[in-house]
């Protein structure tokens, strides 16, 4: 999801909230105004502060209402009659909250006028808030800001409709850069190639009748290359996990989900995240002062690694295959960091494997050793979820060396960033081995959900404690 669409999602949030409160005010001032008054006399005391302290408690049930009515999820190609139908249907989920109350605690509403008044402008003010939401996003897709770029793959009507819909219609978000007929390996070849220099977001299979073979490779291709990927649902035989089906000039699009994390999946990840490495930067504060003066102490050199041998920074490979620049304490002597691929390549543990694992590593100094298996250097990793490189839990940081020898499949542990720790290291760390981690890893990328990112934070001590083959 672009970064424009996670800001709008978010943004519906407070402003939905504000048009419950300017719905109940209003509501409110309709009934004790003087205009009402005379034609209903007022026959009951409802101070104002009373009720709204009232009011902000409703409207923050409301919200979570929306929220589980999938109201949240902002999409360009979304029906605007859907949505409006979504809203009357959230909102009067919310009118039988207020009367709910109202029937356990009649003291707080004395007015119907008031009840059904705020439930009626509830349902305008959003509608409008929303439209005007809408307008200015589509106002950006025409602008080219927030455009999902994307290659259709097929020689079908259903390709050439497609094609028409998103080249005259700039307001729906999406802007064809490449039309390929087939996706056979030349094409795939192709594709490949121009990926190197220009971006692509999504790869839509608009062609039912093309085979299966093709249809998996365009499968492999878009996971491997971190695209979405959409297919018009005719028939595919793939095998998928979860899917999401919209209508786009009247064809059901269907999109394969890779991931939990996306939309409001990465907003909570990313604010707990951010709320987490600030506590435990905070509470491993005296840990890592202590380990700062005792690394440098120990050996001469810097207090991080995050040089070469050469001088050169060091990168781990992030989500989406990006390189962001990486740094922890240092355990090793200065100038031995390359010796594992060269001095020490026969005693690696996983040779066959694109990681490197060295059992009594020679390279290691005397504080480096005891840091590494209280996992203490990991430490300032939290400075790296706080920049939002990394994350609390996820699969492992990738080297770019080690990421160069995946297979294809391997390359799914990229889908999202990298973790601190994740359910590989709770569940062996390097005592596995990498086809293990990378299946652990995988499962964590489909499956993920806050409640499994607690109970692996949880785990987490237990599996420093416990004793492995490497540290």
């Amino acid at each position: 999801m672009k970064r424009v669409e996670l800001f709008f999602s978010f943004l519906l949030v407070p402003l939905d909230f504000l048009m419950f409160i300017a719905a109940g005010v209003t509501a409110y001032n309709i009934r004790f105004s003087q205009f009402t008054a005379e034609i209903r006399p007022v026959i009951f005391s409802l101070p104002f502060g009373a009720y709204l302290k009232i009011l902000v408690i409703i409207s923050l049930f409301w919200v979570i209402i929306f929220a589980l009515a999938g109201l949240y999820k902002m999409r360009g190609t979304r029906s605007l009659i859907k949505e409006m139908y979504e809203v009357v249907s959230a909102s009067s989920t919310g009118l039988v909250l207020i009367v709910v109350i109202i029937f356990f605690s009649r003291d707080l509403f004395s007015s119907r006028f008031i009840v059904l008044a705020g439930w009626l402008l509830a349902i305008i003010y959003v509608i409008f808030a929303r439209g005007l939401v809408r307008l200015l996003q589509r106002h950006l897709f025409v602008q080219g800001i927030g455009v999902h770029k994307i290659a259709i793959i097929g020689d079908s009507k259903s390709a050439d409709i497609l094609m028409t819909k998103f080249s005259t219609e700039k307001k729906e978000g999406f802007d064809v850069v490449k039309r390929l007929k087939d996706f056979s390996l030349e094409t795939s070849q192709e594709l490949r190639a121009y990926l190197e220099n220009k971006n692509l977001d999504e790869l839509i299979q608009a062609d039912p009748n093309m085979s299966k073979a093709e249809t998996l490779r365009m499968y492999d291709f878009a996971y491997e290359h971190h695209l979405i990927f959409r297919y018009v649902a005719d028939l595919l035989d793939a095998k998928v996990l979860k899917t999401d089906v919209q209508e786009i000039a009247g064809l059901p699009i269907v999109e394969v989900i890779k991931t939990p994390l996306e939309g409001w999946g990465r907003i909570v990840k990313r604010a707990f995240d951010i709320f987490g490495s600030l506590f435990l930067i905070i509470l491993s504060s005296p840990i890592t002062i202590f380990a700062a003066i005792a690394i440098k102490l120990d050996s001469k050199g810097p207090v991080f690694f995050g040089q070469k041998d050469d001088g050169t920074p060091v990168y781990r490979v992030g989500q989406g295959g990006k390189l962001f620049r990486y740094f922890k304490f240092r355990s090793m002597r200065p100038g031995t960091d390359s010796m594992r691929y060269r001095e020490l390549a026969e005693q690696d543990l996983r040779g066959g494997s694109p990681l490197v694992k060295i059992k009594d590593d020679p390279r290691v100094t005397r504080i480096g050793r005891f840091i590494r298996r209280w996992s203490i250097d990991e430490l300032s990793e939290f400075f790296l979820v706080l920049r939002g490189d990394m994350s609390l839990v996820g699969p492992r940081p990738h080297l770019p060396e080690e990421v160069a020898k995946y297979e294809q499949a391997h390359k799914k542990v990229l889908t999202i960033k990298p973790g601190i720790s994740g359910l590989a290291q709770v569940s062996g760390r390097s005592d596995l081995s990498f086809e293990e981690e990378v299946k652990l890893d995988t499962y964590y990328i489909e499956n993920w959900n806050l409640l499994l990112d607690l109970s692996i934070l949880i785990r987490t001590p237990w599996a420093v404690l416990r004793s492995r083959e490497t540290e």
